[in-house]
């Protein structure tokens, strides 16, 4: 009864389409009355009082209905989207209105194999859409030089596993400062929450793969993380001179060295299964998207471990590949879209690649250029050799700018993926499916989100280029920022110049005295002979 009355409350905007279907029917109703009762109409009665009046109430149940229909809607997925303005200043408790969540189990399979802030971008977005969300994480930090946490404790390296636990949660920020979190207690210190809690679900459950499935109940948070494997890998690296690198922490070193490109990356040892899961959740997926993230020591290494690719290969699902935004120092020097994608097809075959998702933003070229000084550069869209590779490429503005970094926008991404999960349920005629309705319905609140992100940027960019127009049109009269700053700088290195160029002239007129002062001077014969004498 308490949760029946929640519908009456302020804020759920329910009681207004209520009224209107009451009055609908009330008009309806007296139409009726008016046939049943009246012994004589003529037409004009007829028309006026009844037709007229069963027409409007008629409308306004339908009405109503449409809109009730469509608040419900709204509340469901305001309830489902902690992300939302919405959601955070509801003054309703929306929760106990709906049957929560469970809706959500029935949205689509999705996987997601990867590593980093990529992948974590990626199910970001995604987890306003299903829960049924799978990801696959390399193990990329085997081989390397453990933390303190880790020597002490002696656990798995589980970095990208906390990031996409953190990801997957509703209380992103917080469940990312937890599972990061290093005690600074005397009895506790240089130890890790996140560690800590791996090995003590390790422990109950005496099996890894188990305790981190295990973990995402007890979490209660959105999907599943898994590891690609539980075996000790290296991410080893061949340079084009027949260099090998068994450590991923020393790639970028060595090929800064000797000037050499990787030539390809493979993991050591090769024969490594993958974890509990793995292959059930690729062959059970939907959709299954690659990347974004570092092509050789995030994405190429999740591929390589053995029937992970093969079973790609034989899955139905849609195959998404994300590219990067930007190229990666040491990795993909001067690579093109094409080129990311043929490196994959030389490691793993085709067949794991179905689309391409390309960024075409237009960045800001002051943060192209912060990117630029490190040594990267945005991928170059070379469409028709990615065409010709058998694959379809989908172009969109992806890019955002998250705390002066260029990133992927998880909101764009994520529509782009449930966009292309709607099309292949409209081809298999699965338009009344459950599945289909909730992607629709959360899409259309997604849309007007980012509708809403552009306008607002627009206008931005609009009032950039005024500011930037009416700088230069003032030019004269004001000075830059930089110009003000660097002002006393500047002065010093043209007084420098000048000071240079004045040292030079005086070094030239001194030397030019030195060469007559040491030239010997003619001596005439009259005073040869007066010398004689």
């Amino acid at each position: 009864m308490k949760s029946f009355l929640e519908w009456f409350r302020a804020g759920t905007k329910v009681k207004r389409w209520i009224f209107l279907i009451v009055v609908g029917i009330a008009l309806v109703c007296y139409a009726f009355a008016q046939v049943l009762t009246s012994e004589t109409m003529e037409v004009k009665d007829v028309i006026a009082k009844i037709v007229i009046t069963f027409v409007i109430g008629f409308v306004l149940i339908i009405v109503g209905i449409i809109f009730i229909q469509k608040r419900n809607l709204e509340i469901l997925i305001e309830a489902n989207d902690v992300n939302t303005e919405k959601r955070k200043n509801a003054k309703v408790n929306i929760k106990s209105l709906i049957f929560n969540r469970k809706v959500y189990d029935e949205g689509p399979k999705v996987v997601v194999i990867g590593g980093g802030e990529g992948l974590n971008t990626v199910i970001r977005g995604l987890k306003k859409y299903t829960n049924n969300i799978t990801a696959i994480v390399t193990m990329s930090d085997y081989g390397e030089d453990p933390s303190r946490s880790r020597e002490i404790l002696n656990t798995i390296p589980s970095g990208d596993i906390k990031g996409s636990i953190a990801a997957l949660s509703d209380q992103e920020k917080l469940m990312d400062r937890l599972m990061n979190f290093n005690f600074k207690d005397d009895r506790l210190k240089d130890l890790n929450f996140g560690d800590i809690y791996m090995l003590a679900m390790s422990e109950i459950y005496d099996n890894t793969s188990e305790a981190i499935r295990k973990s995402t109940e007890v979490l209660n948070i959105t999907g599943q993380v898994l590891p690609v494997t539980l075996d000790e890998i290296k991410i080893c690296a061949e340079l084009t001179d027949g260099t090998t690198i068994e450590r991923k922490s020393k790639i970028l070193q060595v090929v800064s060295e000797r000037v050499e490109s990787i030539n390809r990356v493979y993991i050591s040892p090769s024969n490594c299964k993958p974890a509990p899961g793995v292959l059930e959740a690729i062959s059970d997926a939907e959709a299954i998207v690659i990347g974004p993230g570092s092509l050789y020591t995030n994405v190429l290494p999740n591929l390589l471990v053995k029937n992970v690719a093969k079973t790609i290969k034989e899955s139905k699902a849609i195959k998404l590949y994300i590219s990067n935004i930007m190229t990666e120092p040491g990795q993909t020097d001067n690579y093109t879209l094409s080129d990311h994608l043929r490196t994959i097809h030389a490691h793993v075959g085709r067949g794991v690649i179905d689309y391409c998702l390309a960024d075409t933003t237009d960045l800001i070229p002051e943060y192209v250029r912060r990117y630029n000084m490190e040594g990267s550069d945005i991928v170059e869209l070379d469409s028709g050799k990615v065409t010709s590779q058998g694959i379809k490429l989908i172009k969109r503005d992806l890019a955002c700018i998250d705390h002066g970094l260029i990133r992927h926008d998880s909101s764009k991404v994520a529509k782009i993926i449930m966009e292309l999960i709607c099309n292949e349920l409209k081809f298999k005629d699965l338009q009344n499916d459950t599945e289909y309705l909730l992607i629709e319905s959360v899409l259309k609140n997604q849309k007007k989100y980012i509708a809403k992100l552009e306008k607002q940027n627009k206008k931005q960019k609009k009032i950039v280029k005024k500011a930037t127009n009416h700088v230069k049109s003032h030019e004269k009269r004001a000075k830059s920022k930089f110009a003000t700053k660097y002002e006393e700088r500047v002065k010093s290195i043209q007084n420098a110049d000048t000071q240079t160029i004045e040292n030079r002239k005086i070094a030239e007129e001194i030397s030019k005295m030195e060469e007559k002062l040491t030239k010997k001077p003619k001596i005439t014969s009259s005073e040869a002979r007066r010398s004689r004498n």
